[in-house]
C-alpha cells in the first residue's frame, strides 16, 4: 500500500481509501465493523464518509454514526485520516442543507457528534450550492480550521470552473482553500481528463477518485444476469436510478465484456485490472473503494499492486474512445 501527499499539505494519505456509503443500507453494523477491520488490517487508513450516508434507504447520518461507534470501540481515532462531507439536505427545513455559514457549522457540530470524534481531518463540500456565495462557504471553512475542529478542507463533484473560482477566492482573501477534489473517474468515465485534472496538476490539488468499478459493472458480473437485483448499487432506491443512468447501457456493457475477456484470456481479473488502471493515473492520490460485504473488498483489494503493461493499457485506453461520451452532470448523493 503506497502512501501518498494531499496535494501540496503535509498529509500523508493511502493510495487506497475506504468508502462507506453502505454502511446503515447494504452493510449493517456488524458487516460494517468487519469491512473496516479487514481495511485497517490491509493498510488502509484513508476512511471517506459523508453527513447524509448511507445512500438508497436508511436515516441520514447512520453512516457517521457507525464509524464513530467501530472508532471509539476499536480505539482507531489515530490511526486513520478520516474525512467526512456536508451540503446534502439533513431536514425538511430550509436551512437543513446547502452551504451557508448557518448550515455549515451545525452540520460540523453534528458530524463530530456522531463520529465520536473532537476533530475531522478532511472536510470537504458534497457538491456546490448555486444559492450560497462562496466566499460565504469558505470563509466560514476558514473559521472550522482555526478552531482545530476541521484540519484540511476539500471539495467533491466540483466542475473544473468551480474549483478554479473557488481557489482564486481562496487566494484573493487569504483563506484556507480546497486541498482536495473528489470525483467520478473510471476507464468507462474519463471526462475529468480534459479540464479537471490539469487544473489539480497546475494548482497541486489532491485527486480523491471514486467509482472506480463503476458502481460493480466493472466486475463484469452484470451482464451474466442482465437483472438489476434489489440491494446492489444499482437497486437502490434513489440513488440506483443514478448509477442506471451512468452504466447501464449497452455500449458500456459491450465494452465490459470485452475487457473481461482479454484480462481472463491473461489470467486477470478485470476487477484487478479497473482498480490498477485507476490507481496507476499519476493525477490520482488516493482512489476509493467500497463493499458491503468483507469478501468483497478482500478481492478488490488483490489489484494493488497489479502493474499493467504496455499492450494491457493499450486495450484499456481503446474503451473510452468506442465509448459515447456523457456530461457530468450528476452531483446528487452517489
Amino acid at each position: 500500500m503506497k502512501i501518498k501527499q494531499l496535494g501540496r499539505t503535509g498529509l500523508k494519505v493511502t493510495e487506497v481509501g475506504l468508502g462507506t456509503m453502505t454502511f446503515g443500507n447494504q452493510a449493517d453494523p456488524q458487516t460494517s465493523f468487519a469491512i473496516m477491520d479487514l481495511a485497517l488490517e490491509a493498510g488502509v487508513t484513508f476512511f471517506d464518509t459523508a453527513n447524509v450516508y448511507p445512500t438508497g434507504g436508511g436515516p441520514n447520518g447512520r453512516t457517521e454514526e457507525i464509524i464513530g461507534d467501530w472508532i471509539q470501540d476499536r480505539g482507531t481515532r489515530d490511526k486513520i485520516v478520516l474525512a467526512t462531507k456536508c451540503r446534502g439536505g439533513m431536514g425538511a427545513g430550509p436551512n437543513d442543507g446547502g452551504l451557508s455559514r448557518k448550515h455549515i457549522l451545525h452540520a460540523v457540530e453534528e458530524s463530530l457528534r456522531r463520529l465520536k470524534t473532537d476533530y475531522i481531518d478532511l472536510y470537504q463540500l458534497h457538491s456546490p450550492d448555486a444559492d450560497t456565495p462562496i466566499d460565504e462557504t469558505l470563509r466560514t471553512l476558514d473559521t472550522l480550521v482555526q478552531s482545530g475542529k476541521v484540519r484540511y478542507i476539500g471539495c467533491s463533484n466540483f466542475p473544473a470552473w468551480q474549483l478554479a473560482e473557488a481557489l482564486w477566492t481562496s487566494d484573493k482573501l487569504g483563506l484556507e482553500r480546497f486541498e482536495s477534489v473528489q470525483p467520478r473517474y473510471n476507464l468507462v468515465f474519463r471526462m475529468i481528463e480534459d479540464e479537471l485534472l490539469p487544473l489539480c496538476k497546475s494548482k497541486n490539488v489532491g485527486v480523491i477518485a471514486y467509482n472506480p468499478l463503476a458502481g460493480g459493472i466493472l466486475t463484469g458480473r452484470y451482464r451474466d444476469t442482465g437483472v438489476i437485483e434489489a440491494g446492489t448499487r444499482f437497486g437502490l432506491q434513489g440513488s440506483g436510478k443514478l448509477y442506471q443512468r451512468r452504466y447501464w447501457n449497452e455500449p458500456i456493457f459491450a465494452e465490459v465484456d470485452k475487457l473481461r475477456s482479454y484480462f481472463e484470456g491473461r489470467g486477470k481479473s478485470l476487477t484487478h485490472a479497473s482498480l490498477a488502471w485507476v490507481l496507476a493515473q499519476p493525477q490520482v492520490t488516493v482512489t476509493l473503494v467500497g463493499a458491503s460485504k468483507p469478501e468483497q473488498l478482500r478481492d478488490t483489494l488483490g489489484g494493488v499492486g497489479l502493474v499493467l503493461d504496455a499492450e494491457e493499457l493499450a486495450t484499456i485506453e481503446e474503451v473510452w474512445y468506442a465509448l459515447p461520451k456523457e456530461r457530468d452532470t450528476d452531483i446528487a448523493r452517489r
